[in-house]
């Protein structure tokens, strides 16, 4: 979002529409992976997700449409792909069970803090550069994992450079995670200096 820009309250918006494309994806991605294990088109299920989350930011900006349910959508969208990718990856025997668990966990961690925000009157707390950062490496790293599941050259070397964005991608998650803690703990430490007897 431009500095000074405020999230409107439309719905219907080109960015919106694309972050509602990109959840659709996540079922097909799904059966695609797990059912005929078309991983071609799985990894272009993933592709064309990862493009169309770049663009709907950039044409939020460009059209001026950040609107608060792209706020929403887009980091569910990114949520949702990684989870569904994590899972479909443990299941075929291609990503350890115990880094899936290390992934899903820092989002049940992080999850527990909705119930605190909401006390305190907010919403999602806006996502850290950090997270960003995260989430490009581990949107990376999943579908190059997925190409990695083969003999061949381009198999071996897929599987390599995906597993640098996954080791990459999973310490900068939990770092992102760590740094949303803390920021819930200071609004809370706010709240109760704001309601302490003067």
């Amino acid at each position: 979002m431009e500095p000074g820009q405020v999230p409107s309250d439309r719905v219907v918006t080109v960015p919106n529409a694309l972050s509602l494309l990109r959840l659709f994806g996540v079922p097909l991605f799904l059966w695609l992976a797990l059912g005929p294990k078309a991983d071609g088109w799985a990894i272009v299920v993933l592709v064309v997700s990862s493009f169309t989350d770049w663009l709907d930011g950039k044409l939020a900006r460009l059209l001026h449409q950040t609107s608060r349910l792209g706020q929403l959508l887009d980091p569910a969208a990114d949520r949702l792909y990684i989870l569904a990718t994590v899972l479909a990856l443990s299941v075929r025997h291609i990503m350890p069970w115990w880094l899936a668990a290390v992934l899903i966990g820092r989002d049940v961690v992080l999850a527990g803090f909705l119930p605190v925000l909401k006390r305190l009157g907010y919403g999602p707390l806006p996502v850290h550069y950090l997270g960003k950062a995260a989430t490009f490496n581990l949107l990376y790293a999943l579908p190059l994992l997925l190409l990695g599941d083969g003999h061949e050259t381009v198999n071996h070397v897929a599987r390599i450079v995906g597993w640098a964005f996954a080791i990459w991608g999973t310490a900068l998650y939990w770092w992102a995670g760590g740094l949303y803690a803390v920021q819930v703990r200071q609004l809370v430490r706010a709240d109760r200096l704001e309601g302490a007897p003067v």
